[in-house]
């Protein structure tokens, strides 16, 4: 019985999710440009589930490249209304629309000049008469069997809230680069840094130029630690890259070769990549170049000038790995 009524439950929820898709109309898109046109933040606040979920969504939009903040509905009415500026838009929650600690805020909103979005089940309701866009959260029912618990009503709002955010999102042009920035903790982060926040540049940055001799490439190539050096041309240009292990087998096999020049050894045609993509591609690049997987990057420029490097232990020790 106990595992028919979970099952119920999700069914209930789900349609309610996919009824709002046909509520995504002019409503949303003035919301939407409430916020874009907003100097300000989006100032989310909501009364028990509906301030659970929106503590949620505005975690969501400030992580999406949307300032947002909470605002508890209790605590604006002792001193938290400071948080407010007429520069913001608010996004108040309310299942019915008549909850009693949101709209008991209504007035100082007014008072501060600042728009307000509702979401909740009735555009006839307090919040949705005083709001200038209204989102309609509105459930058939819940997925409670007493029909009191807030199911089906908080998954919408929830699901409400990340189609807004979505859609901001692609309105601002944010990128993975900008989620990363956000999300600089955690494996996530780790996973979105950049090559240039990774790879060895300047002084560190392993190059020597061409005519140089693998005598002196080797030395190089042991005092900064990296395992390889880039080759360049008289303009800074990549023209090659020779590896510790590219001098290893050659001593392996008995050649005496280390006066002569580094061009006699280097690949000509290496993998490279560029500083602003993500860490995780550098080791996308050096895993496909099977069946010899690589475990190192020349950083190059668009005008192809070596100005850095990236080796696999860099990934491993950051945890792009």
């Amino acid at each position: 019985m106990f595992l028919e009524q979970a099952r119920t439950c999700l069914v209930i929820e789900a349609e309610a999710i996919r009824l709002l898709s046909a509520r995504i109309g002019q409503d949303f898109s003035d919301a939407v440009e409430l916020i874009l046109q907003c100097s300000g933040r989006v100032v989310v606040t909501g009364m028990g589930k509906s301030g659970l979920i929106g503590r949620k969504i505005a975690a969501t939009l400030a992580s999406t490249g949307t300032p947002a903040l909470f605002l508890h509905p209790a605590e604006a009415i002792h001193g938290d209304f400071g948080m407010v500026t007429r520069q913001d838009v608010v996004l108040a929650i309310s299942n019915s629309g008549e909850t009693a600690e949101v709209v008991s805020l209504l007035p100082t909103f007014k008072r501060i000049g600042v728009s307000m979005i509702a979401m909740c089940g009735s555009k006839q309701s307090t919040l949705g008469k005083n709001a200038e866009a209204f989102l309609d959260v509105a459930v058939e029912r819940e997925a409670c069997p007493l029909g009191l618990a807030p199911t089906a009503s908080a998954i919408a709002t929830l699901a409400m809230g990340d189609a807004l955010a979505v859609a901001l999102l692609t309105a601002h042009n944010f990128t993975r680069e900008d989620f990363a920035v956000f999300h600089p903790g955690g494996a996530l982060g780790r996973k979105l840094l950049l090559v240039a926040e990774l790879m060895h540049a300047g002084e560190d940055n392993p190059v020597v130029h061409s005519g140089t001799s693998l005598k002196d490439a080797l030395f190089a190539i042991t005092v900064k630690g990296v395992g390889a050096i880039s080759v360049i041309d008289e303009d800074g240009k990549l023209i090659g890259l020779v590896t510790d292990g590219d001098i290893r087998r050659g001593l392996e096999k008995g050649y005496d070769f280390l006066d002569e020049s580094v061009d006699l050894l280097m690949t000509k045609t290496p993998k490279t990549i560029t500083k602003d993509k993500i860490a995780a591609y550098a080791l996308h690049v050096m895993e496909k170049n099977s069946p010899h997987p690589i475990t190192v990057l020349p950083v190059v420029d668009e005008e192809r000038r070596a100005i850095g490097m990236i080796h696999l232990t860099d990934l491993l020790r950051n945890g792009v790995v």
